[in-house]
């Protein structure tokens, strides 16, 4: 695929490597059981999360900004990506394969797919993502979307090219939502086919609640939703106020208290006190590698 066009995203770049920076291969940061997600996700032997690297969006405020930004990692062949996939199914008993911003890999991951779909190795797929996705990259792609686990970051473009480079993320977010709501299945143990997070940001706790209005209005208050309270300041942000400090009970609670009002009754808050350092694990000083993210 290198050199050629690649509209895997809304970007659609002219040739590859384009805006994201990824390469003809997956490129792998960690893997491994993730008890950290939403609780229907994580639930048994964890959700099997594959960071890759790279990503569609540059957030100035990103704490994977040493894979994401920086593309750390490791280039894999598809047969090492599938042996990757098949531990976490058959090694470590996670209930899930949970990509984690795959889109620029999703022809790698279908064949990897395949091999282990050869050897009766099969789990539930969960795309995880900041939600800035193509729906007919999705329609192609449906086979790897059981559960989509997608971000509503923003409620204006502006912000969106302002804090993510990324040129129209309102219309597309959006629109992938929709899609999801409309396609996803779900997977078993009672795992929704779609969860939204809405990661409440210093300063636009504004704009995370018109995001839920707009679900609320557009799609459905059925809708799983997961408020976020753990910003935690990184990369770029450090310098760049309101960004550079944690979010505020004030701003956090606008939030939470807008989608009880709104009728949202499936989904989860986190207690304030999630913003806490130990987060940071999960970000900037989260080794390469292969191991557990997060505590059983």
């Amino acid at each position: 695929m290198t050199g050629f066009p690649c509209e895997l995203c809304p970007r659609r770049c002219m040739r590859r490597p384009g805006f994201c920076g990824a390469g003809d291969g997956p490129r792998l940061f960690r893997w491994g059981p993730h008890f950290g997600e939403e609780p229907p996700l994580a639930a048994g032997g964890g959700s099997g999360c594959i960071f890759f690297s790279r990503c569609t969006m540059k957030c100035v405020y990103c704490q994977n900004s040493p894979w994401s930004w920086r593309g750390e990692g490791t280039d894999r062949t598809v047969g090492e990506l599938a042996g990757v996939m098949r531990d976490l199914a058959t090694k470590d008993g996670c209930s899930n394969w949970n990509l984690v911003s795959p889109t620029p890999y999703l022809p790698y991951v279908r064949a990897a797919a395949g091999i282990l779909a050869s050897e009766g190795v099969r789990l539930p797929f969960v795309w995880n993502s900041s939600g800035y996705e193509r729906v007919e990259t999705l329609e192609e792609y449906r086979d790897l979307c059981d559960v989509a686990l997608f971000d509503l970051r923003y409620s204006s473009d502006e912000t969106a090219m302002r804090l993510s480079q990324a040129p129209e993320y309102v219309r597309h977010a959006r629109a992938a939502v929709k899609w999801a709501h409309e396609n996803c299945p779900g997977a078993p143990g009672g795992v929704p086919g779609l969860i939204v997070r809405i990661l409440v940001l210093p300063g636009h706790s504004a704009e995370a609640v018109e995001s839920l209005r707009w679900l609320a209005g557009e799609v459905s208050n059925e809708v799983h939703v997961s408020i976020m309270a753990q910003y935690t300041p990184a990369y770029q942000a450090l310098k760049l106020p309101p960004l550079d400090r944690k979010v505020n009970r004030g701003e956090y609670e606008e939030v939470a208290e807008a989608a009880e009002e709104l009728g949202f009754a499936n989904g989860w808050t986190q207690d304030f006190s999630a913003a806490d350092p130990k987060l940071a694990f999960l970000g900037e000083n989260m080794p390469a590698g292969a191991g557990p993210i997060g505590e059983s």
